[in-house]
């Protein structure tokens, strides 16, 4: 009878050790908004990375989950949205494309360029800017706000519904020449 309970206590142990460990490192998210399409579309569901930017900082084109800066709501909708500027630099969208300190972005998971135009000196210490992928249809940093930090709830890393878009989320990175443009010491 010992060895019984003693394994019924080994067991709930367990589960519950990997239960707190996957919620608080891995958190199911549903897309409530059309900002993203083509990639991803209403009703969707992602599984989000919630521990990945305490071992590193967020990059950009990291598609990530945030909760809006413009809404005193703790508990309004996240967002999603593609991480497109680093702090302290420049943003220039205009004509269609979006430029970082002046180098233009290859964006080749846009059906549509930007059909507005905006301006940053810098992005603050500490933020991000973040465009949707539909780009004409986002409320996202070109309506004048940036993403703190303490706003991240993770990135955005494997579709699991609908099973025809299972998959790893695509995170596009930069040119060489505006990586080595922004950070030199690379």
């Amino acid at each position: 009878m010992k060895a019984f309970l003693r394994d019924v206590l080994t067991t709930f142990l367990l589960a519950g050790l990997v239960y707190f460990g996957l919620r608080f490192t891995v958190q199911d998210f549903v897309v409530r908004q059309s900002s993203m399409e083509p990639n991803f579309h209403e009703g969707q569901r992602v599984l989000v990375l919630k521990i990945v930017y305490r071992f590193g900082n967020p990059q950009r084109g990291d598609v990530i989950i945030l909760h809006p800066p413009t809404s005193p709501d703790p508990n309004a909708v996240p967002y999603i949205k593609r991480i497109i500027g680093l702090p302290g630099e420049s943003i220039d969208i205009r004509n269609g494309e979006v430029r970082i300190n002046g180098i233009a972005l290859e964006e080749t998971y846009l059906n549509e360029p930007p059909n507005y135009s905006y301006h940053l000196d810098k992005v603050p210490d500490s933020e991000y800017f973040v465009l949707g992928d539909n780009r004409a249809n986002s409320d996202d940093s070109h309506r004048g706000w940036t993403v703190p930090d303490e706003n991240i709830v993770g990135k955005a890393w494997l579709t699991i519904w609908p099973l025809d878009k299972w998959g790893i989320v695509g995170n596009f990175g930069l040119p060489a020449q505006v990586t080595n443009a922004t950070n030199p010491a690379q």
